[in-house]
């Protein structure tokens, strides 16, 4: 018996991702997560509109269109992306000196623009000064892969540095700090290994033209790639979903205190006051007639 499914491995991994995506949004907002992570949370949400976005507008929109707006969000993508990082360095390593902010951050920003400038090709500064609404589009596009792939670059090396330092501060085991930085990089990862893959095809396919029956094998073994990246990135979200609902470790004894002293503070204003002798409650007059 063969079972007709009807979906293709892309659709199903559509399909979950953006379901995670809504059950993420509904943890940050129903366990209180966003107050503590605004900008993840904000990017969680820029994220799934553009997915929901491109599935809906694909091919109901001129292209033109089509792309001011998508590149308009993945801009905004990249925004949010270093905002995330600035976010979970403050809280992770708020107690470091200036000093040490100093040099790990001029130090990671070295290494992510050594990785920019070498990965990947930059176009022909002509076009981008060019006077046309297709330049301005194409710098778009330009500030967004470089950036996605700054903000891959810079979140790896945060991710590094909260594994291994993040005990001396504020972002030990278990803590959703550590937990969102372990997430993120391995999204990252996977991220700049599809580049990479990709990178590697285009090179090759320059240097050595393929005929067509390689052409559609090395395509497949890509295509595969990337939805590799994608099923990464599906578990990514189910990490986040199960760790951002537990709460913390030491969550639990700050909301077991405040409810203990509650407590005593009610056993007190309920205690029965102890009755009085009855000599102390006797009066003068009293006595008076007893005389």
């Amino acid at each position: 018996m063969h079972f007709n499914f009807g979906f293709s491995a892309i659709q199903v991994i559509w399909m979950l991702t953006f379901a995670a995506y809504l059950v993420l949004l509904v943890v940050l907002l129903g366990r209180d997560r966003a107050r503590r992570y605004p900008w993840f949370t904000a990017s969680i949400a820029l994220l799934t509109l553009d997915m929901l976005g491109k599935r809906l507008l694909h091919g109901r929109l001129p292209q033109l269109t089509l792309a001011e707006i998508f590149l308009t969000i993945g801009d905004l993508v990249v925004l949010l992306g270093l905002m995330v990082v600035v976010e979970l360095a403050r809280r992770a390593f708020s107690g470091a000196s200036r000093s040490n902010w100093i040099v790990n951050t001029v130090g990671m920003f070295m290494v992510a623009g050594l990785v920019l400038v070498f990965w990947g090709p930059w176009p022909v500064w002509k076009t981008i000064h060019a006077n046309s609404q297709v330049a301005v589009l194409e710098l778009m596009q330009l500030v967004a892969q470089k950036g996605e792939l700054l903000v891959s670059v810079l979140t790896v090396e945060l991710g590094l540095l909260v594994v291994f330092f993040g005990r001396r501060f504020k972002a030990g085991w278990r803590t959703h700090t550590q937990q969102i930085a372990i997430g993120l990089s391995t999204a990252a990862l996977a991220q700049l290994a599809k580049q990479g893959i990709y990178q590697a095809f285009v090179n090759a396919s320059q240097a050595h033209p393929l005929n067509r029956a390689d052409y559609e094998r090395v395509i497949g073994l890509v295509g595969r790639g990337f939805n590799t990246k994608d099923v990464v990135y599906f578990a990514v979200l189910l990490w986040w979903i199960v760790c951002l609902w537990i709460d913390e470790p030491g969550a639990e004894i700050a909301v077991e205190a405040p409810a203990e002293i509650a407590a005593a503070d009610a056993v007190e204003e309920t205690a029965v006051e102890p009755v009085s002798a009855p000599e102390d409650l006797a009066g003068g007059p009293v006595e008076e007639e007893r005389e």
